[in-house]
């Protein structure tokens, strides 16, 4: 089992910035692929990021390429995402996620609040 605990979210104006920060706890970090999703209110839960085990390798959705930094410090056993110029459509609930390569995510966290205010 792997524990996974997001914190960092709030209210923020847009243009503003944030970082989620997401712990994990139970296995060895450096073996799972990590990724955030969001899920905003009526919506489906969408992908926003996600990064490989070392860290070489990392995706973004389209509509936060660019804005968007995923990282992880897996001495910390620690992911990031680091959101800049936010924008009202931004506001959702944000989960980190842990699969191992080839899986698929299999393990959540419990979810962070960001809201953006226009």
């Amino acid at each position: 089992q792997v524990q996974l605990v997001e914190s960092g979210g709030g209210l923020v104006q847009a243009g503003g910035s944030l970082r989620l920060s997401c712990a994990a706890s139970g296995r060895t970090f450096s073996n799972y692929v990590m990724g955030w999703f969001r899920q905003a209110p009526g919506k489906e839960r969408e992908f926003v990021a996600s990064i490989n085990r070392s860290g070489g390798s990392i995706s973004y959705a389209g509509s936060v390429k660019g804005r968007f930094t995923i990282a992880r410090d897996n001495a910390k056993n620690t992911v990031y995402l680091q959101m800049n110029s936010l924008k009202p459509e931004d506001t959702a609930v944000y989960y980190c996620a842990a699969k191992l390569p080839g899986d698929s995510y299999n393990y959540w966290g419990q979810g962070t609040q960001v809201t953006v205010s226009s």
